[in-house]
């Protein structure tokens, strides 16, 4: 009887381990290299899910796995613990590798890299922009100073709740 107890203890436990690795696998392939301690949503819809149920801005990258903008965007990213801290805390946070049907989140068109911010109103927020004309909301590795002001300013569009 103790020996079916402990074996019964045993599957148990190699369950749990099987399916905590498959949860940092899932997180890990969600997060696509833009920091693994930030929960990431699996697409738009439960983005703006999120965004409206956390009362958390949603923070948009679109990106492409193959392209060197992208690829040299998302290291400084990853690399920057200020941006790190704020995109885990205070953001709904989704990496595009494919353009959604919203034309909203293209305000100036379809390229990568490109950052977008939706407020919990699930407002797209075009007055969000970097600090190039042509491409509003392209992020470059040296324009992290810019991204973490930016998404101090998504966040003040948050509204604050009393209890």
């Amino acid at each position: 009887m103790l020996r079916l107890v402990l074996f019964a203890l045993f599957i148990g436990l190699c369950a749990s381990a099987g399916e905590q690795k498959h949860r940092k696998t899932k997180n890990e392939s969600l997060a696509r290299g833009w920091g693994l301690n930030i929960r990431w949503v699996k697409n738009y819809e439960e983005g703006l899910f999120n965004a409206g149920l956390s009362v958390k801005p949603l923070m948009v990258i679109h990106h492409h796995l193959n392209c060197p903008h992208s690829q040299a965007l998302k290291k400084a990213f990853a690399a920057d613990k200020t941006i790190q801290k704020m995109a885990k805390e205070d953001f709904i946070m989704l990496n595009l590798l494919v353009e959604t049907e919203d034309t909203n989140l293209a305000p100036d068109g379809q390229y990568v890299p490109r950052i977008l911010f939706i407020d919990p109103s699930l407002t797209v927020r075009t007055n969000i922009v970097g600090r190039y004309r042509n491409l509003a909301y392209a992020y470059e590795p040296g324009d992290m100073k810019v991204l973490a002001e930016n998404m101090r300013k998504a966040k003040k569009l948050v509204p604050h709740t009393e209890l």
